[in-house]
């Protein structure tokens, strides 16, 4: 009798387990083929293709990326709509947030972004401070406060220490992505940008450009967040878009190795 209940229960939990995974593969199919839009600032591009890389091969699920300022991607969100919104600040997740555009359960953060000063190889102008930003004959590149986080960073850095106005009459050049910045300070058209601190690791960066520290009571230190929209709910790629949401979060040695320090709360 024993054997008899033991090949009964042995057979019935055959069902559930098969029932389970029968589940499991319908709902990969659901979203396998799909395709997601995602917009992320810029200055990600890097850790960002080596991630939806790996994760069409993994899910299967295509993704298409909208690269651009902050600012820039914000307006896209706002006008065409994207599935999954990764801005260089918080604050453009917040003004999302506030609008409605974005799922708030879904809102995670990746990293930090650290702004340092970059200047051209051997430092001709001998910048070693953000006051020397201010010295005469420096020619100063900054992003567009209005197109991108690096922008609005670098103002609000030289405002906290009492140098925008003496730094402004240096500023030759407004840039609206932090990319553009690293093309300045390489080509020799500039002598100084602040960028952020995981560009320095790009190749386009590596021995073209030094870097000076902020030190940390002069610095501001952002976050860099990742969020689902609206959008993906009423297009139907809503499981998709978490999925990848999730998976960005989640996979910090790829952003450690272009640089980033990923977000410990």
């Amino acid at each position: 009798m024993r054997s008899r209940h033991y090949l009964i229960f042995l057979f019935l939990g055959v069902i559930v387990i098969a029932g389970s995974m029968a589940g499991c593969i319908r709902n990969t199919n659901t979203v396998k083929g799909q395709t997601i839009v995602v917009c992320s600032g810029a200055g990600l591009m890097k850790p960002m293709n080596e991630l939806i890389r790996l994760f069409e091969n993994k899910t299967g699920i295509k993704v298409e990326v909208h690269y651009g300022g902050s600012g820039e991607i914000f307006g896209v969100l706002q006008t065409t709509g994207c599935d999954v919104f990764i801005p260089g600040a918080w604050y453009y997740m917040q003004q999302a947030m506030k609008k409605g555009y974005i799922l708030d359960s879904t809102v995670k953060n990746v990293t930090y972004h650290i702004p340092v000063i970059a200047v051209p190889k051997g430092n001709p102008k001998g910048i070693h401070s953000l006051k020397d930003l201010a010295k005469p004959g420096v020619r100063v590149v900054l992003g567009d406060p209005r197109a991108c986080a690096i922008g609005r960073v670098a103002k609000k850095i030289l405002e906290k220490n009492g140098l925008w106005v003496k730094v402004k009459p240096n500023i030759v050049t407004f840039a609206p992505t932090v990319n553009q910045l690293i093309v300045y300070i390489t080509t020799g058209q500039a002598d100084a940008a602040i960028i952020w601190e995981d560009m320095t690791t790009w190749a386009q960066s590596k021995g073209k450009i030094e870097v000076i520290k902020i030190p940390r009571k002069q610095n501001i230190i952002k976050t860099i967040p990742t969020a689902v929209t609206i959008y993906a709910k009423k297009d139907g790629h809503l499981e998709a878009a978490k999925a990848f949401n999730n998976f960005i979060a989640n996979h910090t040695k790829i952003w450690e190795k272009w640089g980033f320090k990923p977000w410990n709360g």
